[in-house]
């Protein structure tokens, strides 16, 4: 059994945003729509900083699907559309979506989005991945830890393209895996442990884990 993670290390994470923008890249997400954010830990808000001029200081922390063991998500869907596969990963059978948003409610994490309006379609440029399953306008979406590219032993985009090499994916399951003994190693916690979801996301550097998500 393989259960699929990922280890983000907010040490080296430079908030460029070049995970969101993959991301979203890669399943074709809609304009005004961001399956993975990437947040600030701040004393003044959005994009602020921690400190007062001149000691300040500034970290990003990106939040997408948490893929938690103990996901509310799946016990609130009324019609089984949300679901935990055999990797551990918690994902979304669009066909059976009624957009009812019970999910988006009960998601302490904040990181599904409903589907307003269709992604735009430009003659002259594609992108996103053709494996992608198409959404409807009327469901709700959010991270797959990249299906079809896991599927085939890769791994996400967001991994692939992180410039800082901010974010390890791989099987929490084994002990000996990169992620696992990275996870170890560096006394990772989660975000919100408090609510018993038991992601499989793990922070480096997250100072406790309370983040305004």
């Amino acid at each position: 059994m393989t259960r699929m993670g990922m280890a983000v290390d907010l040490n080296r994470c430079i908030g460029c945003q070049t995970c969101a923008l993959a991301c979203k890249m890669q399943n074709n997400v809609p304009m005004g729509m961001l399956w993975n954010r990437v947040l600030t830990e701040s004393d003044e808000g959005i994009d602020g900083v921690q400190g007062v001029y001149p000691d300040v200081e500034k970290t990003y922390v990106p939040v997408s699907c948490q893929h938690c063991e103990n996901a509310p998500c799946v016990k609130v869907c009324p019609v089984e559309a949300t679901y935990k596969d055999e990797n551990g990963r918690v994902l979304i059978d669009y066909d059976r979506c009624i957009g009812c948003r019970y999910c988006m409610a009960a998601c302490p994490y904040n990181v599904r989005v409903f589907k307003w309006e269709e992604a735009i379609q430009n003659p002259n440029f594609s992108y996103g991945d053709p494996r992608v399953p198409d959404r409807k306008v009327g469901v709700v979406e959010k991270c797959s830890l990249c299906k079809e590219l896991t599927d085939d032993g890769q791994e996400p985009r967001c991994v692939q393209t992180c410039p800082a090499e901010a974010r390890i994916f791989g099987d929490l399951d084994d002990p000996e895996s990169t992620i696992s003994r990275y996870i170890r190693e560096n006394d990772a916690e989660v975000l919100l442990a408090e609510k018993g979801t038991k992601p499989s996301v793990y922070y480096i550097g997250l100072n406790g884990g309370k983040v305004d998500v």
